[in-house]
């Protein structure tokens, strides 16, 4: 694999703030594809060597270099993958230089991390390479939501149709704040259809929310994405939570009357933990409060379906409540997680799924890492090729870090 472009020899940690400001103003109108070179020019501005920009591929298995010419780097084998996992700076001493690894994160979404290849190090270079990664982790965002020069890098095969409609609507795999954090993930990456994930945070709410649609094709994904518009619609408009999942059920029985998903719909109050929710024919959320699992803390009646219409229709959705604890974890996901088999049949299992959440919680992985790796076993253990889609949202309340 490739080594990023090599640093200048020039120890001046001096800042060019004309050059800075002139560049800052130019990135605003910079096309995606100019991001590399850009990067390199703050960088010298910066009175460090050079950078080198990569995003994390869409399963979070590579490091994928804007620069063309080089390689990508393994997310679970290099320097490049440990400041990535761990969100953390990474320094590596090399033969002409030092490359400093920043991690590029935006809010709470990891996006892949920036070399800057320096001659010297110190407190002061450090803290310009934090910058510069702050600096192209907002131009990055910024622009990807309009390039499809930028999606096309991040990925490693081709996607299907009924996955390039839904991914459209899905928001990023990560969002939170200082009390709490949302994180998700779904496979199979480029072929899924009727699995959706959603959250989102509304003042001092996290609202949530999993779908699972009926069938494995283009009107599946069509099935939760207009899903996902209705609630969204409702959120926007100020409805409680019934108001959601009422304008969600209105929306599919009026413009996909043949068609319904189960879902889970949460909203928690990030201030006081206080957590509502409805489960629509869903499998239930599950509570994991001090590494164990509180069986049955979120169970509920069984309701029907979003989306049916007629008698099948629920006169009104019964919305449930609970408070939580500092730290609570709760998690959400589709039946295709717990049904992946191994060549043998065997199920990975309700036991196996929340036990690795319970390890991972206990050995410190942010709750993003945790979900990558759990989401790869889950593709290992049924060698990567699912028979349903697999979604897994987990979110925690932490009010302990306000």
């Amino acid at each position: 694999m490739s080594d990023p472009p090599q640093a200048s020899a020039d120890p001046d940690p001096a800042v060019d703030e004309n050059r800075l400001e002139l560049l800052i103003t130019e990135a605003q109108t910079a096309l995606p594809v100019e991001l590399p070179a850009l990067a390199d020019q703050c960088a010298s501005a910066l009175g460090l060597g050079t950078a080198l920009i990569y995003l994390v591929d869409l399963q979070q298995r590579l490091l994928v270099p804007l620069d063309e010419a080089l390689e990508p780097l393994p997310v679970d084998r290099s320097s490049a993958g440990w400041a990535y996992r761990t969100v953390s700076p990474r320094v590596v001493e090399t033969d002409d230089g030092l490359i400093v690894w920043m991690p590029l994160v935006d809010g709470a979404e990891r996006l892949g991390v920036l070399a800057v290849r320096t001659a010297s190090l110190d407190g002061v270079r450090i803290r310009r390479s934090r910058m510069l990664a702050c600096l192209f982790a907002m131009l990055i965002s910024s622009k990807r939501a309009y390039s499809d020069w930028l999606a096309s890098r991040t990925r490693t095969a081709v996607m299907g149709l009924p996955a390039e409609m839904l991914r459209a609507f899905l928001p990023p795999r990560t969002i939170g704040s200082s009390r709490c954090v949302s994180t998700a993930v779904l496979e199979p990456a480029y072929d899924i259809a009727g699995d959706a994930f959603d959250h989102s945070v509304v003042k001092n709410e996290l609202h949530t929310m999993i779908l699972d649609g009926m069938g494995h094709d283009l009107t599946a994904g069509l099935t939760t994405s207009v899903a996902m518009a209705a609630a969204r619609n409702a959120r926007r408009g100020g409805g409680d939570l019934a108001d959601v999942v009422g304008r969600v059920d209105q929306a599919l029985a009026r413009w996909l009357p043949d068609h319904f998903c189960t879902g889970v719909l949460c909203r928690l109050d990030a201030e006081t933990g206080v957590l509502r929710w409805v489960n629509c024919g869903h499998p239930p959320p599950l509570l994991i409060r001090a590494e164990r699992v509180l069986t049955g803390a979120l169970g509920s009646l069984p309701q029907p379906p979003i989306g049916l219409v007629g008698p099948l229709a629920p006169a009104a959705r019964q919305v449930h409540e609970t408070k939580l604890e500092p730290g609570d974890c709760v998690l959400l996901y589709t039946d295709g997680v717990v049904e992946a088999r191994d060549a043998d049949g065997a199920e990975f299992g309700l036991d196996r799924f929340t036990d690795f959440i319970i390890r991972s919680n206990a050995v410190g992985r942010r709750p993003a890492e945790a979900l990558r790796l759990l989401i790869h076993a889950i593709l290992d253990h049924q060698r990567n090729q699912l028979r349903d889609d697999a979604t897994i949202l987990l979110f925690e309340w932490r009010p302990q870090y306000q």
